[in-house]
């Protein structure tokens, strides 16, 4: 991935409490203050970092955005992408991004 930093990680993927919500996998806590120490001068508005995810055979481009409230960065994923790789909210996967 043109001299990004690959992570790789397994979490739950939830759904956002409003109706329709999106859905999301949360990085772990350690690796989010890894990212944020390392690349938090390359953010957007909001706390949002470009990147690039894969989910089983689906790969995107797509930002990852920080939470304050969690403390961590938040992967969204799209209906199309879950519905391909067949997993819902409360199902766990691997997941890997590039920043």
């Amino acid at each position: 991935m043109r001299s990004k930093i690959q992570y790789t990680f397994t979490a739950e993927l939830w759904q956002h409490a409003a109706a329709g919500g999106w859905h999301f996998f949360s990085l772990p806590q350690a690796m989010a203050a890894e990212i944020r120490e390392q690349l938090q001068w390359q953010e957007e508005g909001w706390g949002r970092l470009k990147a690039t995810a894969r989910l089983g055979t689906s790969q995107w481009e797509t930002a990852i955005w920080f939470d304050t409230r969690r403390q961590t960065y938040l992967l969204p994923v799209r209906a199309a992408v879950r519905r391909r790789e067949k997993i819902g909210a409360g199902d766990a996967a691997s997941v890997s991004i590039w920043v």
